[in-house]
């Protein structure tokens, strides 16, 4: 397979080149957008207890629904409301239903807060789903114009909050955010491509040629996302476009430090692209195999955000690879030399390369730098045990958006809890309810600790269900509200149920409880499903079952001591109260599987160079000197594109970044540089076993020489 692919892309690179940009061009244009969702009970499925309680809100109560978008009226200049701003409330309300606008179904005022700095406006349009999400995106705005517009000239003015509203700030931030991510990460490629190679060639060539990619797997997420009917979290085309630059200028790197190094031993530049293609395709293909495998697994998760997430990055390191093995080598091989003009560096190798002097001083002393390493990782790694989940997806928002300034002024007016209230819902399972025992239930309910207030009981149409809204102590996204309703509230709701009937709970505080639920199962599939596929693709390639363990418990060391390294960085230092709940399932994927990608390139060299012949101890030191450029230039451009994320403004985004980037970091400068090397020359050629333990090729170079890669290439 490889040797046809080799003789397609050095016979015929221009045809290569033209399938990329048509394909490009065409699924482009064919793509539908990326269908996205702030809304958490969107990503649980159907058996859990908040999305149940929804469903049987709808059906027992269909004119109660939660309003699509609240309005918080105040006055410019902050002091109490009057009886004359009532009534411009009242006349704007007026006004904003004469205009019937699209999908606008009603509009009415609530009375003010009993403080009198705020006053609400609720709108009611249609439930969203997935076919009306980006309609109802549309139809709010000329809502929220014509709002403001009311209210100008008369000392008040009005914010919006509410899912409608929340889910058009985050489509809003993210258009912005997109392009400022994708200048940052092109910036940061550009220059960093520019000191280590010195030249613009090299550093156009991953901006070019994975902006063709991007396009390709931007199109075909949106696609496999629309097919399967899931809606992905909005930060998902950020995440996409660090992913595709990031690990794209990777497989680049790994091509083009290969190709270097077999001019620099004498080959002309079809064979030096032909060994290129040869060696390195083999571990870019693992690589790859290893990151896709480990995004598939997220298709494993109960969240749809996961489910979605994890095949449209799979798809992206895809084509990325495909690219890293077709598109790539094809244009290197009609550019030759020229990739690298106008600098002669490639000719030469610096005698004075760092290194080199490294790679001798791991293979002198394998042990200490094993146990210097692995004591980093693991000091790094203890925070880990205080870290805490955060479900406000309001803190993807940036800052001084409209619905992040509404919901703190409403705050500000009302006790928290009361304006998102966890619903109770108690169903009769033979018959309509007793009015005896449901009234005192809801006293029993009150007597509930961290419960504040209780309203209601209210009764369906049929009398066979009853609903009481618990106002809690806490704000409903916080971390002391979903563990209270997860733990003693959900217990002693259910324990002092009304005989006969059955309790549901329901709002945004189940859904987080439930959502944290949900995690807990998916750390144990999916990260032990992850683990095992990658430690059985290691075995099948190094013909080993020694090297993936060890190779697997440093990238375990790696992830825990990144998710340490965040704790501190969120918790402590930034003050969050807890790490996004994306957070440790996408640190997982990405440290472990690139962790496994750097691994990969490192060993692959070590088990080269022993079977040429050489001793552990010289082969630790070659696989370094060589193998430690391309990992470490490879590991400083992805952490930096990760790290881009934290220019979005968005403090999700921000940790999200900031995490993966660090961890990155980690694994290229400390697990792979110094671990791995370190701990196979330790083991020596145990470390192949049962493999390639005997097997030993004859000393000598370990490029082949020009013969062979003339032939290959013919």
């Amino acid at each position: 397979m490889l040797v046809r692919t080799v003789r397609l892309v050095i016979g015929k690179p221009w045809l290569v080149i033209a399938f990329w940009l048509v394909a490009a061009f065409v699924i482009a244009g064919l793509a539908p957008p990326l269908p996205t969702s702030a809304s958490q009970s969107d990503f649980l499925p159907a058996h859990y207890g908040a999305v149940k309680a929804l469903d049987l809100q709808k059906k027992a109560f269909p004119n109660q629904q939660k309003p699509s978008a609240v309005g918080v009226v105040q006055r410019t200049d902050g002091a109490p409301l009057t009886s004359e701003d009532d009534s411009t409330v009242a006349a704007m309300v007026t006004a904003l239903k004469a205009r019937q606008l699209h999908l606008v179904e009603d509009v009415t005022a609530a009375p003010p807060a009993p403080n009198k700095l705020v006053q609400l406006v609720q709108v009611q349009m249609p439930e969203r789903t997935n076919d009306n999400a980006k309609e109802l995106r549309k139809a709010f705005k000329p809502l929220r114009d014509a709002a403001q517009t009311q209210l100008n000239g008369t000392g008040l003015k009005i914010n919006f909050t509410g899912s409608l509203p929340v889910s058009v700030d985050l489509d809003e931030s993210s258009s912005r955010a997109d392009a400022l991510v994708m200048l940052a990460t092109l910036s940061l490629i550009f220059i960093l491509l520019i000191l280590i190679f010195r030249s613009p060639v090299v550093a156009l060539l991953p901006v070019v040629l994975i902006t063709i990619v991007y396009l390709i797997a931007n199109g075909l997420t949106a696609m496999a996302a629309q097919g399967l009917g899931l809606v992905t979290d909005p930060s998902l085309s950020q995440i996409l476009i660090v992913v595709l630059f990031g690990i794209g200028t990777d497989y680049i790197l790994f091509l083009l430090f290969r190709f270097r190094e077999g001019l620099r031993a004498g080959l002309d530049p079809t064979a030096a692209i032909t060994a290129a293609i040869q060696r390195v395709g083999v571990a870019i293909a693992s690589a790859a195999g290893v990151v896709i495998v480990a995004m598939l697994a997220m298709a494993l998760s109960d969240l749809a955000m996961f489910r979605a997430m994890g095949p449209g990055l799979a798809i992206s390191v895809a084509i990325t690879a495909l690219a890293g093995l077709t598109l790539v080598p094809a244009t290197v091989s009609l550019l030759k030399t020229r990739v690298f003009w106008p600098s002669k560096s490639w000719r030469h190798e610096s005698p004075t390369a760092r290194f080199g002097t490294l790679g001798a001083a791991v293979s002198r002393r394998p042990a200490l730098f094993a146990a210097l390493s692995a004591l980093v990782l693991i000091g790094l790694a203890i925070p880990g045990l205080s870290a805490k989940h955060s479900f406000d997806l309001t803190g993807a928002l940036p800052s001084g958006t409209d619905s992040q300034i509404a919901s703190r002024d409403l705050q500000r007016s009302y006790p928290l809890g009361t304006t998102d209230p966890t619903f109770v819902f108690v169903r009769s399972t033979s018959g309509p309810l007793q009015q005896d025992p449901v009234l005192a239930y809801g006293k029993t309910l009150s007597d509930i600790d961290g419960v504040a207030q209780v309203n209601g009981p209210q009764l369906s149409p049929d009398k066979t269900t009853a609903l009481f809204a618990l106002a809690l102590e806490w704000d409903p996204n916080s971390i002391e509200a979903e563990r209270a309703v997860a733990g003693p509230i959900r217990q002693a709701v259910g324990r002092s149920a009304p005989a006969g009937t059955e309790i549901l709970l329901g709002g945004t505080t189940p859904q987080n409880a439930d959502l944290g639920t949900a995690l807990k199962r998916d750390y144990k599939v999916v990260f032990t499903v992850a683990a095992i596929v990658i430690m059985l693709i290691l075995g099948l390639m190094l013909t080993s079952v020694v090297a993936p363990v060890y190779l697997m418990i440093a990238v375990g060391l790696g992830f825990l001591a990144t998710l340490g390294a965040t704790v501190v960085g969120v918790q402590q230092v930034r003050g969050e109260p807890g790490l996004p709940f994306i957070l440790p399932m996408l640190v997982y994927m990405f440290v472990v599987a690139v962790g496994t990608d750097y691994n990969i390139l490192m060993v692959a060299r070590l088990r080269e160079e022993m079977k040429a012949g050489r001793t552990p101890r010289e082969a630790g030191a070659i696989a370094v000197h060589r193998a430690g450029p391309t990992i470490g230039a490879a590991g400083v451009i992805l952490a930096g594109s990760f790290a881009a994320l934290m220019l979005a403004n968005n403090e999700m985004l921000a940790s999200i970044g900031f995490a993966v980037g660090f961890g990155i970091f980690l694994t290229a400068f400390v697990m792979a540089m110094f671990l791995t090397p370190s701990l196979t020359v330790l083991l020596g050629r145990r470390a192949w076993w049962p493999g390639h333990r005997a097997s030993v090729d004859q000393p000598g170079s370990t490029v082949p020489d020009d013969t062979e890669q003339v032939e290959v290439a013919r």
